[in-house]
């Protein structure tokens, strides 16, 4: 294809490389964080971007591909020669390009190149960078924090305790106050654009004119090994607390019993008869979502028959005492022809977290057990027994429910 055609375009083209070797943490790009793989927050980040025109995952593994193509992104092949540990990133997005240009007969006008090991990528930070391109002219352009700390080295490497140590961007005998300092930024690694025409001729992300793109420095994370795994995953809940169920996104709310319906405590008199305190305002939620067609269903690991008597009371579909909760949940939307992306799971302890998995709302309530917390989409800010299922359905039905 022709220079001149590929310069008429203005096509713009995301693409996330992710391939399937990582070492240290196996299978991170399917990983979830707050409820959602890493794969899959990229995807949704740049779909939802107004100035993309399309969303490309290039990969060599098919669990990979097979949550791309499920959250909506087209997948290339990825060369297995091209996805090894020392392979670049900028090998695997030129062979995107190929193999785009020749499977569409159009040209890449705008080449946006996404790392989903960012997790808390913004669709804002995709289409800031686009325009840095498409609107103020700039060859090529990344996301960036702003950095005010100062940096030292030593020389020679690994000189040992003693060896004198020089300011790299400072004068160390000159303490500036941080306003009198000129800024400065680091690089996220979230989210670069470049002129397509322009990364073909010089093989790499920056040349030309390069723009940076100023964001959050909280959500400057990138998972590299476990403990950035780990933080994500403690920050989710508060970086992705925006991002609420509504009615167009819930078909079905699936609620846990022990812990999220009740404190988790339980009363034993002395004939072994136990009983359980129930909130008023959940009952007063769950009969909302039921009005407004939104079916409700408990699933307990739970054998007393106070979970069938609750349920009997709030007129909902109830299955309990079983070990398989996840084998159950599917059982329950698949014969009722469900989405499970579209169900929100609320849970509070580990037997929770299968379920978690195949739903696309997660929900734990704000005293569930920290595994449960790390890995939810949400945490309501109520506890378990104490509101949290009233709170979810406002998110759902709006506060005045």
């Amino acid at each position: 294809m022709n220079t001149a055609v590929r310069q008429a375009s203005s096509a713009v083209t995301a693409v996330i490389p992710a391939r399937g070797g990582s070492k240290g943490i196996p299978g991170k790009n399917v990983t979830p964080i707050g409820g959602v793989p890493l794969i899959t927050r990229a995807v949704r980040a740049c779909l939802a971007a107004e100035h993309v025109t399309r969303t490309v995952v290039t990969t060599d593994d098919p669990v990979i591909a097979e949550a791309a193509r499920a959250a909506g992104a087209e997948v290339v092949d990825r060369p297995a020669e091209l996805a090894a540990d020392r392979s670049s990133s900028e090998s695997a997005l030129l062979h995107a390009l190929d193999t785009l240009e020749e499977r569409h007969g159009e040209p890449v006008g705008v080449l946006v190149f996404v790392q989903c090991t960012s997790p808390f990528i913004t669709t804002e930070e995709v289409d800031e960078t686009v325009l840095a391109i498409t609107r103020d002219g700039a060859d090529s352009a990344f996301t960036a924090v702003p950095f005010h700390g100062f940096v030292w080295r030593t020389e020679p490497d690994g000189a040992p305790a003693g060896h004198s140590a020089d300011g790299v961007n400072h004068d160390k005998a000159v303490r500036q106050r941080r306003q009198d300092r000129h800024p400065e930024y680091l690089e996220t690694g979230t989210v670069y654009a470049m002129r397509a025409e322009g990364f073909r001729e010089h093989g790499h992300r920056f040349f030309g004119r390069t723009q940076l793109v100023p964001t959050a420095p909280e959500r400057a994370i990138e998972i590299d090994e476990p403990g950035d795994l780990d933080r994500a995953r403690a920050l989710a809940p508060l970086l992705d607390a925006a991002e609420l169920p509504g009615r167009a996104d819930v078909d079905a709310v699936v609620l846990d019993f022990d812990g999220t319906q009740t404190d988790d405590r339980v009363w034993v008199d002395e004939t072994g008869r136990e009983m359980v305190a129930a909130h008023r305002g959940d009952g007063m939620g769950i009969a909302r979502l039921r009005k407004a067609g939104i079916p409700v269903f408990i699933l307990s690991s739970e054998t007393n028959p106070v979970v069938a008597a609750r349920a009997n009371k709030l007129k909902v579909e109830v299955v309990h005492g079983v070990e398989t909760k996840d084998v159950e949940l599917a059982k329950w939307f698949r014969g009722a022809g469900i989405d499970p992306d579209r169900i929100v799971y609320v849970g509070n302890d580990v037997n929770d977290l299968p379920c978690f998995e195949l739903v696309g709302w997660p929900v734990a309530v704000g005293d569930a057990h920290r595994a449960v917390r790390e890995r939810a989409r949400i945490v309501t800010s109520a506890h378990g027994g104490h509101g949290a299922v009233r709170e979810i359905a406002e998110w759902i039905l709006g506060k005045e429910l």
